[in-house]
Order: structure tokens, then sequence, then C-alpha cells
């Protein structure tokens, strides 16, 4: 079983992964994790009560105008039909630019509120299980240090 710790200046969020309901998911943000992609990348959309998002590789530069636009250079497809497709505080869920685009980005939910509609959308890939308190302390520009990938 795999699972992540996102690593931030504001503390870890520690991660169990949908492995079940995503795999391609999974084993893409693993993929891209292990390569070091997420290194020093921001958040680069944080709204308050709804997400936080990062994952853009262009967010190196907050100044850079494509911030937010950037991916890994290929796309996925969604999984939207398993029984966790919800989002809820802490649920990691992959950003698109419509269905089937997504790459690298990837959002966290501040809470159920205002997450709803999202449900089936954008694919849930996994939960904070440790670190929930860090989700509210991120703000826009707070990069991600590194992201640990545990296997046992």
């Amino acid at each position: 079983m795999r699972n992540a710790e996102i690593h931030t200046g504001k503390g870890v969020m520690k991660v169990n992964f949908y492995e079940d309901d995503a795999p391609a998911t999974v084993d893409n943000f693993v993929s891209l994790a292990k390569k070091g992609f997420y290194d020093g990348l921001a958040f680069h959309r944080v709204i308050p009560d709804f997400v936080i998002q990062g994952g853009c590789p262009f967010s190196k530069d907050m100044s850079d105008p494509r911030v937010g636009t950037g991916g890994p250079g290929y796309r996925i497809n969604c999984e939207l039909t398993g029984a966790s497709q919800y989002h809820d505080r802490g649920v990691l869920s992959m950003a698109h630019a419509g269905r089937n685009t997504g790459g690298s980005q990837f959002f966290i939910c501040h809470s159920r509120s205002n997450t709803k509609h999202l449900d089936r959308q954008h694919t849930c890939f996994g939960k904070v299980y440790e670190g929930l308190e860090v989700i509210d302390l991120i703000r826009q520009g707070d990069t991600i240090d590194k992201i640990i990938i545990n296997e046992d």
C-alpha cells in the first residue's frame, strides 16, 4: 500500500491513496513525485473554504503569466466511477481544463461545503489523514518542498 508525505514550509500532509478507485491517477502522481516533478512548485491557487491547488511547472516563478496552465506534457483520463469519488475535507483531486485533460495539477479540498459540485467531475485519488491543519495554513505562493512516496 502506497502513501505520500507532502512536505511544505507550513508542515507535512500525509496522504492515503485511493488505489482501487483511481489506479492510473495514483500511478501518475506517484511517478511524477518520484521524479521530483513537484519539488519547489507553488500552491498557485488558494481559495479559502474551497481548495489549495498546485502542480503547475510554471509556478516555480509565480510572476510567470503561464502559472496555472502547465502540465507534464501529456494528459491522463479521468477516473470517476469509484466509491470514493466525492470531495470532502482533505481529499486530493486532479485539476483539469475539461474531461480527460489532467496531468500534474491537483487540488486539496478545504471542506465539503463548497466542493460537492466537483463530485464525478474531477478524479479523487487520495485523502490527507494527518496534517489536515496544514491545508488551512497554505497561502498562494507557498511551495511544495518535496513529496515522499512510501511503499509498504
